[in-house]
């Protein structure tokens, strides 16, 4: 038996300003035929636990496209056209296949079509016609719509938020399919899409009040049919229909039972929506409250969260430390590409002025003009064998400097966007997080399985920018009404 392993992956951020083009992709990742095995293979991901599933049940994975861009703006027409066209020209030449393992995100959008993935594997379907089973696995920061589940057998999300749990996602499509191809089981699902967006503050599977969520999915998978469910959290930064959370139930040919399930947790968060709508903690208040604790504090910066595709270049929280932090040494991370340029050229002990971050727009802070002196440029690759957000274990800043001013500050400036998913952000350049009392992490949760070691105390500070927790913020023009907490339900 041979099932294809098909992928095109984006987090899409409408109110992100740059657009996601062809090259965003292929600067991420981009890996077709062979080369996604290549690639994938020992990696830390869902597509590497489809991989190794299959061959352990005698299946022999046949790899189409797998493509991936960093969170970001919209994608671009140009873009999905292409991707996909590949997408269909390696189907048609793979030969005969027995399924499908597909990766969407979730939560693309595209300038033609703001329900990406439920356009694009629609068009997987209509190509493979109806009978041939695709089981497909998504992050939980999406916005499902109910073509996206029409269009596949099963559908599958991560359960946990830092996402270190793909690897065994992967595996469990795998087995379903597995299954599915040998008859022992077929896979029927339902989804549900109660009127309600839970804050990205409250995102945690692993705490309260997330956690009962997942406490009564993880009881119902003891029960007699169920073959899988899944909390769809939400994408807030997406402006399409779909934006909001979802429940997903898979059964063994029973789809009353799914509907049925499905339904079952949907009415519990409707019922207790309001515990979900998030404890939001001002930049100030934030400071004020740590400044006495026992340092490394990590402040997580909220509002340019590059995982659901911030600017990278937000000062904000930069500027508040600087006032109300007491002096106390702090680190952050900026994308700056003209800064860190001017950094390299002048060299490591030079001293010079530089004017740094608030590029993008006006949304995220004035640039921090400082009198520094750069400690040292690197060039930015490193490696991290433990399992963090994203089961990334090669990392790659590109060309990097790190320069200190002389109130405390220090700030390693890229020249592209880098999510802090590891702490070798820092110890790669030459940082200890423990000379630091503050260290800011641009993100919500994902960085927490990487900082939390190293950092006695984690703050989630509601900042502004294009992916703050304060959906309020945000100005909707396609989102559902009523939706809870927009608008009051019943």
């Amino acid at each position: 038996m041979r099932v294809g392993l098909l992928q095109i992956f984006h987090e899409s951020n409408t109110f992100m300003p740059t657009p996601t083009t062809l090259d965003s992709f292929k600067q991420a990742g981009f890996y077709r035929g062979q080369a996604l095995i290549d690639h994938y293979e020992k990696a830390n991901s869902h597509v590497s636990g489809f991989i190794t599933g299959l061959r352990e049940a005698g299946i022999t994975p046949v790899p189409l496209l797998a493509a991936h861009a960093t969170p970001s703006g919209t994608v671009t027409a140009d873009a999905l056209d292409t991707l996909l066209s590949i997408a269909l020209e390696e189907l048609a030449a793979a030969g005969p296949l027995d399924g499908l393992l597909v990766s969407p995100h979730g939560a693309g959008v595209s300038e033609r079509e703001p329900d990406m993935d439920g356009y694009w594997l629609t068009r997987v379907r209509e190509a493979v016609g109806p009978d041939m089973p695709i089981i497909c696995v998504l992050d939980p920061h999406a916005n499902v719509s109910q073509r996206m589940i029409d269009a596949v057998n099963a559908t599958i999300l991560y359960r946990t938020n830092p996402h270190i749990d793909q690897t065994e996602r992967g595996l469990e499509a795998a087995s379903l399919m597995a299954r599915t191809l040998r008859g022992e089981i077929r896979p029927t699902q339902a989804a549900v899409f109660p009127p309600v967006a839970i804050n990205m503050e409250c995102q945690d599977p692993a705490a309260h009040p997330l956690l009962a969520i997942y406490e009564l999915a993880n009881d119902m998978l003891k029960r007699p049919g169920v073959l899988s469910n899944s909390v769809i959290l939400g994408f807030p930064y997406a402006d399409v229909a779909e934006m909001g959370s979802g429940f997903v139930v898979v059964t063994d040919n029973n789809p009353t039972l799914a509907q049925q399930l499905a339904d079952e947790l949907s009415n519990y968060l409707v019922t207790h929506r309001h515990r979900y709508t998030g404890n939001l903690i001002s930049m100030k208040d934030a400071i004020t409250r740590v400044r006495d604790l026992q340092g490394p504090v990590c402040l997580l910066d909220m509002g340019d969260n590059i995982g659901g595709g911030g600017t990278a270049d937000s000062t904000l929280l930069a500027h508040a430390i600087l006032e109300h932090g007491q002096g106390k040494p702090a680190f952050v991370c900026l994308f700056d590409k003209e800064a860190n340029e001017k950094a390299r050229a002048a060299g490591p002990g030079a001293r010079l002025t530089l004017s740094m971050g608030g590029r993008t727009d006006d949304k995220h802070g004035a640039p921090l003009t400082l009198d520094v002196t750069v400690l040292g440029i690197y060039e930015g690759r490193y490696e991290d064998m433990a399992v963090r957000h994203g089961g990334q274990t090669k990392y790659d800043m590109k060309p990097c400097s790190v320069v200190r001013s002389d109130n405390g500050l220090t700030i390693l400036l890229t020249g592209i966007r880098v999510s802090p998913r590891s702490i070798g952000m820092l110890t790669s350049v030459g940082l200890d997080p423990a000379d630091f009392h503050y260290i800011i992490a641009k993100g919500v949760h994902a960085p927490t399985a990487a900082y939390a070691p190293v950092c006695p105390h984690l703050i989630r500070v509601n900042t502004p920018g294009n992916t703050s927790a304060d959906m309020s913020l945000f100005t909707f023009h396609h989102r559902r009404r009523p939706l809870f907490p927009f608008e009051e339900i019943q």
